[in-house]
This record gives C-alpha cells, structure tokens and sequence, in this order.
C-alpha cells in the first residue's frame, strides 16, 4: 500500500486532490478498480475518465481529471512505467548456482551469478557479474554474457554469440543457430557453412521464442537499447541498428542493414540485401522490397510512403465503385 503523494513524488509530478489517498495496484482506465490509479495518454481515453472507478489517474493535463485524485505529468505513459514497476510482483530469484548445473571448468564465471538447475555452461564461456542464467539453458563454448544481464529458461546460445550488458532474453531464445544458406548445383543444395558470429550490443531486450542466426562470414549485430517482441526472426548477417523496436513476428532476412531507431509493426519485415534508413516506421504487414530512406512512416506490400499507400487505397475504392455505377448503366441499357 502507498499513497498517491508517495507515487507522485515517485514520478515527478503534481498532486491533485487527496496527497493521502491509499493505493494499492494498477489498473486500466476502461475497467479500472477502486483503490488502484490509472493513466490516459491518448486523446480516445478521455470518455473513460468521469466513469472509471479507479481511484486515481495519471494525466498531462489537470483540467482533464475534472475533480478526480490524480497526478499531473509531462508524459503519463512515461509516469506509469514506473509505478509499474513499484507495484510489480517481486518474483524469488535463482540464488547461486544450482547443483545440477554442469559448468566446465575452463569458463569464466563472474561474481554473484545465479545458474538454474541444469543448465550447461560449455568450455571458454565467459559470463560477467551479476549475471542471472535460469533453468535448462545451454551456452556453448566461447559464448560471452556481459554484466547484470538477465537470461530466462530453455535458452539455447551457440558457440562464440556475445550478449552485452544489461541485457534481458526471454524464454525459448535461440542465438546463433547456422543461417539459411545453400547453394544449388546439378539439383543438389549444397550448405554453406555458417562460421560468422552474433553479437548483441548492451541494454536490448529479447522476447520469447526469437531467432537470431549467426552470420555466413561476417557476423549477424544488433545495436544498443534494441527491443525485440516475441517471435521475432533475424537472418544471417543483418545489421540493426540502436534502438530499433520490432514488434510481433517481424522477419528480416539475410545481410539486410537497419538504421537507428526503426520501428517495425506486427509481421512486417525486409526481404534480403536491402537498406533501411535511421528512424523509418513501418505499419503491420508491410514488406520492405528495395532500399529505402529513413525519417518516414511506409505501409502496404512493397512497402511505399504510407501517404502514396492511402492514396492507391482510394483510387482502387473509387475504380471499384465506377465499376459498379458502369454495370448498373449496361443493366440499364440492355433492359
């Protein structure tokens, strides 16, 4: 329990109404719960706010709680990230490591790491300070996890991937896994072998079940402060830039460069050996054809100037509705 003069201060902002008021959770603003706050940071939420029964709510403007306990912020959706994290469930965490843990001798384990009941730890691994690494998680030789990142259950890393600090790699996790890479001969594919490497900058967060594949040659990168959704899929030696934000099953296939702070919508992704400028937006579904400038938002497949998209949209609207006037017309005549 806390009060929202407590959260208040927590967040920087402004106390409106009761500074004393008890709360205990989160909730949302269209099924909020008393003795919780709440948050509105788009304009389609206001109708909720003089029906929610949350007891408070984090808003940019005072005049929008209209009389309600609240908290004023200069960005809500920032504010409620950490009163989140002040309410969120502490989880017990793995402390030290585990007996059925199997840990080769040569590896480099640093100080206050936590190892999961039957996790390998293969030989010339070197794993940083502060590290945690739970259950059946297999890190092959000459892997490298730097300080105080988090690795969940069921992870596979491959030989040589090297994970930066801070970093945070949910469950079902495959890193280095060979590239899809053959090359057709007399009806016979022959593999080409995947000997390039993956490394993972500092502070990314990886989402469950996402593959990322080793470079053919050259090695696969992802750049800082990265953030991948579940399902995500990166192919042999693509290049994302800092920042990046991929969403749900977002493909991008092999050697295909990604600029700083792109952001990627639910199952769009990039076909091979193309370049995406700093700071592109991509809508769901989208599917990146040709290289393309950064600082714009694109949709549709292949994908063009989001703009250009809805006007082709309006043109094949206004062709299908001509085509039904003209049938009218001829129904008309030949009657």
């Amino acid at each position: 329990m806390t009060t929202l003069q407590a959260l208040a201060d927590l967040v920087h902002g402004t106390v409106m109404g009761d500074a004393t008021l008890p709360l205990h959770g989160v909730s949302t603003i269209h099924d909020g719960k008393d003795g919780t706050i709440t948050f509105v940071a788009h304009k389609k939420y206001h109708q909720y706010i003089s029906s929610t029964p949350a007891s408070a709510i984090i808003v940019s403007d005072g005049e929008l709680l209209d009389g309600k306990d609240g908290i004023v912020v200069d960005n809500p959706q920032v504010a409620i990230a950490s009163v989140l994290e002040h309410f969120a469930p502490k989880y017990p965490l793995n402390n030290g490591i585990h007996k059925t843990a199997i840990i080769h001798p040569k590896a480099a384990i640093g100080t206050h790491v936590s190892i999961g009941p039957f996790s390998i730890i293969e030989e010339g691994v070197v794993i940083g300070d502060n590290v945690s690494i739970g259950a059946n998680n297999v890190i092959e030789s000459g892997a490298t996890i730097g300080d105080h990142s988090s690795l969940s259950h069921n992870i596979h890393l491959y030989h040589q991937t090297q994970i930066g600090e801070n970093c945070i790699i949910h469950s079902g996790v495959v890193i280095g896994s060979d590239g899809y890479g053959f090359v057709t001969h007399n009806d016979t594919h022959i593999k080409l072998p995947q000997i390039g490497n993956v490394i993972i900058g500092n502070k990314v967060e990886i989402g469950a079940n996402c593959t990322i594949d080793r470079g053919t040659i050259g090695d696969t990168t992802i750049g800082d402060y990265c953030k991948f959704d579940n399902g995500v899929q990166i192919a042999h030696n693509v290049s994302i830039g800092r920042g990046c934000l991929l969403t749900a099953h977002v493909t991008i296939a092999g050697s295909t460069k990604v600029g700083e702070f792109c952001i990627f919508g639910g199952q769009a992704g990039a076909i091979d050996h193309v370049t995406i400028g700093d700071r592109a937006i991509f809508a769901c579904y989208t599917a990146v054809m040709k290289n393309l400038p950064g600082g714009k938002v694109y949709s549709g497949a292949p994908a063009r100037e989001i703009s250009e998209k809805n006007r082709r949209d309006a043109v094949y609207l206004e062709v299908k509705q001509l085509k039904k006037r003209l049938k009218q017309l001829e129904e008309k005549v030949l009657n």
